[in-house]
């Protein structure tokens, strides 16, 4: 694996990576779609996206899963966006979605992949009512 992917070197030894963390809940079906059943996936979307992912199941009526997720804050926020894109109503961003889970699932996440995805992800979370207020 090849850890400089997007320039970041052993991310795991910078305290600000470790800062903030990511959580969020999803419901169950959309984590067995990204982490695959028995969450087959995690491991390779944590290397692939060079962060850290903890999934507690929640006992609720929808069966929600607590995600945490620390590493580069570029990272966390391409992971986020691709989780959003796969939540939106619109066929074309679940697509753009799905297509960017297939590449963290495949191969590591690089600079260009960060920057591609940034205004899409960024279209989607105004669209979808996430922007900033």
């Amino acid at each position: 694996m090849d850890m400089n992917s997007f320039g970041i070197g052993e991310w795991w030894t910078e305290p600000e990576n470790f800062n903030a963390p990511l959580v969020f809940y999803l419901e169950e079906e959309l984590e067995q779609i990204i982490f695959g059943q028995e969450d087959r996936y995690l491991r390779c979307i944590e290397e692939h996206s060079h962060t850290l992912i903890q999934l507690q199941s929640w006992f609720t009526v929808t069966g929600h899963t607590r995600v945490t997720v620390v590493g580069p804050p570029r990272a966390r926020r391409w992971l986020m966006g691709m989780i959003c894109l796969l939540e939106h109503r619109s066929f074309h961003y679940r697509a753009r979605g799905y297509q960017m889970l297939q590449s963290v699932r495949s191969q590591p996440l690089t600079n260009k992949d960060l920057a591609a995805n940034l205004s899409v992800q960024l279209d989607s979370l105004v669209v979808k009512g996430y922007q900033d207020e």
